[in-house]
């Protein structure tokens, strides 16, 4: 990874940009939290262990209901979870084959939503019309549904976790309901100056920002980190599994690239003088209600194992507890925003941070405008 020609350990300003120099300056980012995530993207809305053969499963965007339904054989299919005879949700029905049946008066629908049979209707009667199809993939396992214009999901780049499945790794399943603005789990993760936040876990941690990189669809930023005060966690050493010590007059210091590529963010951090990252974390926050008050968080923390055979296995428990510990403070901090901004009404934040206010006109600009009557907090 290269850095810029500024000194590894000389932070960048804590300021932001004037308005004038805003490179989109018709956004207006303190209407973030009025912006709906958009829906033209492949969005995670199950584990694939949630969902075994012959079921089906309801799942939300934003408050669209989408029934998950996995055949004994076959490819996963979605559709829209309401039959189109009452309305009521499909996955109360039942899986046959590669159709899905009604749990009310049995109308079946196939994997593209056309309903093919009403049990009550007799020879050369009309089949009704069916149901909205999702396109949809199983990777990495998750369950993707694209929710948007259907005819855009060919051309919309599939997430790329390369470092899922290696070797070299093990991987953690992330997966937590979050009562916040998917907005909030962006700024969190991007900015790396909350390490206050987790003195308990960690002790005294200075972050120091090193630059922050854009493009039209992405923000990025690097930061390295010194302890002030306290000792290291015996969680926190498991999971960096270090080789070198840093030394900054050597040009080795700890590197962490967060990286908000719209709409999933990343976190790689390696240590001094390695190449290969010893955390890799992918995550996507996929709004559940119409509101967008409440996300569903999907995450992928990928742990490079140490050198000694089965080690890791030995020390997971120590990893999975401490990012616990984290995870539920920064859970607890991004929901006390959100009822702070529900209570007040409009977003009032006081935001100097650069890589925070870039972050907020990208998701602003990227994002949809809620419909009028969803914005009343």
């Amino acid at each position: 990874m290269s850095l810029s020609s500024r000194s590894p350990i000389e932070p960048m300003p804590q300021t932001c940009p004037s308005p004038d120099a805003d490179p989109s300056p018709r956004v207006d980012s303190r209407a973030l939290r009025r912006t709906g995530l958009h829906p033209d993207y492949w969005h995670p809305l199950a584990r694939s262990t949630d969902l075994g053969p012959g079921k089906a499963l309801g799942v939300s965007f934003a408050g669209e209901p989408i029934v998950l339904v996995r055949p004994v054989k076959g490819e996963v299919f979605a559709l829209e979870d309401r039959c189109a005879h009452r309305q009521v949700p499909l996955h109360l029905g039942q899986v046959r084959g590669d159709r899905v049946q009604c749990g009310y008066h049995c109308w079946t629908y196939d994997r593209t939503g056309r309903c093919v049979n009403v049990p009550y209707l007799g020879p050369g009667e009309t089949l009704p019309s069916g149901v909205r199809n999702y396109p949809a993939r199983e990777a990495y396992g998750l369950i993707f549904v694209f929710p948007g214009d259907p005819a855009r999901a060919g051309t919309v780049p599939f997430p790329d976790i390369p470092t899922y499945g290696k070797p070299a790794y093990k991987t953690r399943f992330l997966d937590r309901r979050i009562h916040c603005h998917y907005s909030f789990m962006h700024e969190n993760l991007m900015d790396m100056n909350h390490q206050f936040l987790h003195r308990s876990l960690m002790g005294t941690i200075r972050a120091t920002l090193l630059e922050v990189r854009e493009g039209t669809d992405w923000v990025e930023a690097d930061y390295t980190f010194s302890r002030a005060a306290g000792k290291q966690p015996w969680g926190e050493r498991f999971m960096i599994n270090r080789k070198h010590e840093p030394d900054a007059a050597k040009g080795l210091i700890d590197l962490m690239t967060i990286r908000t590529g719209y709409p999933y963010q990343t976190l790689q951090f390696r240590t001094a003088g390695s190449t290969e990252p010893a955390l890799d974390l992918w995550n996507s926050y996929v709004p559940v209600d119409r509101l967008q008050r409440v996300n569903q968080t999907y995450g992928l923390m990928m742990i490079r194992k140490p050198a000694l055979p089965g080690m890791i296995h030995l020390i997971w428990p120590f990893i999975v507890l401490f990012t616990n510990g984290i995870f539920r403070q920064d859970r607890d901090i991004v929901e006390a925003e959100q009822h702070a901004f529900d209570e007040q009404g409009e977003d009032l934040n006081n935001e100097i941070s650069p890589v925070i206010c870039k972050l907020k006109v990208l998701l602003t600009r990227k994002g949809l405008p809620l419909p009028r009557s969803s914005q009343q907090p």
